[in-house]
């Protein structure tokens, strides 16, 4: 199923799902179900899976929207918008997360941005960088047979739910931020259950927003340049299969087309980990199977536009990622951050 969550001026909050051009309103015949929170909570009542529930909320008298109109909505207009497709209702009870180092394209730029030519030995089997390493490490071990747990990824921690922002929402550019940073891949979105399991429900297409301008200066600062919001969406796909998948990325600036990402691809056929050694790592820690929480985990792009681009990020440029395995694209527009971000934080005494 293609997944949405909207809002309705004035009637609020909606889920549905994607039924050719038109999105079905699954709680326009069933109020109880407003979000993917919902749908879970309700889910886990039944013993029904997540799609079972969602598309029996629905019946000939549900609401539907033109989809293409959801998708062109101007946020917190008159007219219904989509939100990002996977939330919480405490928005802090959802923990943003990520893999890196998972695709060739992503080892060349990290192995770029961190090594220094002058003093790289180039003729040495040996990986010259920390990150040619992690990754020479993945390809060894990062796809274990099925029930053994292989060697760990690189794994960062990015933020909240606070973060989190919907198609067409602006990705902000902090006051305090050297540049600002696309990174095209797959949002793996996560419940837990009431035993503590962790409960896959689907993935989304995300632009993992970072600063890998700060980043290079030194790989210590990987943690504060990911410290950034992030988009997903514009639909959580609940059966799609982590094989194989291309991308594009471009960014607009007036109306110009100023990069070009071509082919991007991802997938386990592309990656040197599989989806259930990354999703192992991550919630082998019992911090991260917290009942009621949620997860949003991304995992990583195999090429980034900071490496061959000779211009930063402004106020105004369109980002839009797409592919052929999701309906709609991802659209996001770079904004400026708050100006108090630019100075020293002043502390109160409590």
């Amino acid at each position: 199923m293609r997944v949405v969550q909207f809002v309705i001026p004035g009637e609020g909050r909606r889920v549905g799902f994607v039924d050719g051009s038109s999105v079905v309103d699954v709680t326009s015949s069933s109020p109880e179900l407003t979000s993917v929170f919902d749908v879970f909570e309700a889910s886990q009542a039944s013993a029904d899976s997540f799609d079972d529930t969602l598309s029996n909320g629905a019946n000939n008298q549900s609401d539907r929207l033109i989809y293409a109109n959801l998708l062109d909505a101007e946020i917190d207009g008159n007219t219904p918008y989509l939100i990002a497709p996977f939330d919480h209702p405490d928005s802090h009870r959802v923990l943003v997360s990520g893999t890196g180092l998972t695709h060739t394209g992503s080892m060349e730029s990290r192995d770029q941005m961190h090594s220094d030519d002058s003093d790289s030995d180039k003729s040495s089997e040996e990986p010259a960088t920390d990150s040619a390493k992690m990754f020479q490490m993945g390809i060894e071990g990062g796809k274990p047979p099925v029930g053994e747990r292989g060697v760990s990824p690189e794994w960062f921690y990015k933020g909240n739910g606070t973060i989190i922002r919907g198609p067409g929402a602006g990705l902000e550019i902090p006051a305090f931020a050297l540049d600002g940073g696309e990174e095209p891949e797959l949002g793996g979105c996560y419940f837990i259950d009431k035993s503590g399991t962790p409960r896959r429900v689907g993935f989304a297409l995300a632009n993992e927003w970072s600063d890998h301008q700060t980043e290079k200066i030194n790989y210590l600062y990987l943690a504060p340049s990911k410290l950034r919001s992030a988009s997903l969406g514009p639909e959580l796909v609940t059966d799609f299969e982590f094989d194989k998948l291309e991308l594009e990325c471009t960014v607009e600036r007036d109306g110009e087309v100023i990069y070009e990402s071509g082919p991007l691809y991802s997938g386990e056929e592309y990656m040197s980990h599989t989806l259930h050694n990354c999703e192992d790592h991550h919630f082998k820690y019992p911090l991260h199977r917290v009942p009621g929480d949620a997860h949003i985990h991304f995992f990583g792009t195999s090429q980034l536009s900071y490496s061959t681009r000779d211009w930063k990020y402004q106020t105004g440029d369109v980002i839009t990622i797409s592919s052929e395995g999701f309906s709609a694209p991802l659209k996001n527009t770079a904004v400026g951050g708050d100006p108090v971000e630019g100075r020293a934080i002043k502390i109160l005494k409590a």
